[in-house]
């Protein structure tokens, strides 16, 4: 009963701030401030684009040599790597469980 009532609470504050957030944002832009950044998008979107490339290649350059230890083993499909990786308790770049189709875009990274 209280999980219930606290789910109902998060929930009616979310849509009020969001209709807070709405209304702020509406009056600004009612006084003619232009909302965004309109000057560098293409150059804000790149920079975002080489970090995140960075950020996966260290991270295939970390994780890589444990999936060779694990295919080393004797596993050599992609979901008994993942099955392998999830049971040893690594996290996958966003934190989450292993999927096949992560093993596979990790390897595909290492090999590019």
């Amino acid at each position: 009963m209280l999980i219930r009532s606290c789910c109902i609470s998060t929930r009616r504050w979310r849509r009020k701030s969001g209709g807070w957030t709405k209304a702020a944002l509406s009056q600004r832009k009612a006084q003619g401030v232009q909302l965004g950044n309109r000057t560098n998008a293409a150059y804000a979107a790149a920079l975002g684009r080489k970090a995140a490339t960075e950020e996966a290649d260290r991270f295939a350059a970390n994780v890589v040599p444990i999936v060779e230890a694990i295919r080393a083993s004797g596993i050599a499909t992609f979901a008994g790597t993942a099955d392998a990786l999830n049971a040893r308790g690594i996290r996958s770049a966003r934190g989450g469980r292993w999927h096949v189709s992560v093993v596979e875009n990790l390897l595909a990274r290492s090999t590019a």
